[in-house]
């Protein structure tokens, strides 16, 4: 009965750590109005990085270049592609003439390294204020532009936005990418209106040259293979030169992988930078998700004996009410009202999905980003 009574009390304390941040972190966001942008015409040099991606490309450039936008260049980084990246480009630059294109080719040094081939890009861009997507990506409405640009104010030098997946019916698959991302997202807007911005997406990503020459670029973190994005945010980011942008009119969104083992290929470069965050961003992230892997794992355990039942339930529903509501909202909040539903059997997979990553990732080294 003493090994059973650790387990409840365990899992009371579990529960509470759960609620914490679900009521006071991740509620920051979920009840946070969206802001009206500013109008806004200063110059911003679109920046895109592709390798490989020419039939992308063909589909979802001329979303980004048919933006209605006053002025703003459209950089576009071909690193070292084998297929007909260079040559799309060639002929979209033939017919607007607001594109730069730098070609990359690999050296010893920077062998398929994605922050190399972006810091020529950035070197060769003409204005500072920077807005980043991703070949696979497309804004959802042509003031894309305008609404992130119109989110720099005095002292802003870096806006959070959001990339999500675009929908494939009958799919879990696909409903599990989207939520890990809602998720992931509500934790990254949270924490930046809560003063303390960790990460933001390469989707969506607004920052200024001045500060990436104030951070000596890439150069940290040059070694790791991911982390273009969060690590550079992690690094730079503070509590007053932070804005977020989560405007309808602001959005990306993504192709999203159509297996498995593409999705957790991808999520393993991802979750690998997370060991190069600051101390106090990785406990904070760890106490999470290691709170969300024991509330399932206790609950089930108390639940199968039957031990102290009755509160057992009262505990697992109000934690799973919290959740609802919080992670709910969030997601409306994103255009992603249909996972509302299944959100505790999402988290569920999803954390062990995380937790095989975690075990895998210590077990093996991740590979280049393409």
């Amino acid at each position: 009965m003493v090994a059973l009574d650790i387990l409840f009390y365990s899992f009371v304390a579990i529960v509470l750590i759960q609620l914490f941040y679900y009521l006071i972190f991740l509620r920051t966001f979920a009840f946070l109005k969206p802001k009206q942008t500013q109008k806004s015409d200063i110059p911003v040099s679109v920046i895109v990085c592709a390798k490989n991606e020419e039939e992308n490309l063909k589909k979802f450039l001329p979303s980004i270049l048919n933006q209605d936008y006053p002025n703003f260049e459209v950089v576009l980084i071909n690193d070292a592609s084998h297929d007909d990246t260079l040559s799309v480009y060639e002929h979209f630059s033939e017919q607007y003439n607001n594109i730069k294109i730098v070609d990359v080719k690999n050296t010893e040094a920077f062998w398929a390294n994605k922050k190399y081939a972006l810091t020529l890009g950035i070197k060769a861009s003409k204005y500072n204020h920077l807005l980043f997507t991703d070949a696979d990506c497309t804004p959802v409405t042509n003031t894309w532009i305008s609404e992130m640009a119109g989110a720099f104010e005095s002292k802003n030098a870096i806006v959070l936005g959001y990339g999500g997946y675009s929908k494939i019916k009958n799919s879990l698959l696909n409903k599990l990418i989207r939520f890990e991302t809602v998720l992931t997202a509500s934790q990254y807007f949270s924490y930046a209106k809560s003063g303390m911005p960790y990460m933001g997406v390469g989707r969506n990503l607004a920052y200024t040259k001045p500060l990436f020459f104030e951070a000596n670029g890439f150069i940290n973190h040059m070694k790791v293979g991911s982390g273009d994005d969060d690590l550079f945010v992690n690094q730079m980011a503070t509590s007053k030169n932070t804005a977020v942008c989560f405007t309808p009119e602001s959005f990306t969104t993504s192709v999203p992988k159509k297996t498995f083992s593409a999705w957790i290929k991808q999520k393993r470069r991802h979750v690998s930078t997370v060991a190069h965050y600051k101390k106090s961003h990785k406990f904070l992230l760890g106490l999470f998700y290691a709170s969300q892997l024991l509330f399932w794992i206790l609950g089930i355990v108390l639940l199968s004996l039957l031990f102290k039942w009755e509160i057992v339930v009262g505990l697992f529903a109000l934690r799973i009410l919290v959740q609802w509501i919080i992670i709910g909202k969030s997601a409306k909040k994103l255009n992603e009202s249909d996972l509302v539903i299944l959100i505790p059997f999402l988290e569920f997979f999803v954390i062990l999905t995380q937790l095989g990553i975690f075990i895998t990732n210590k077990t093996s080294k991740t590979r280049t980003w393409k």
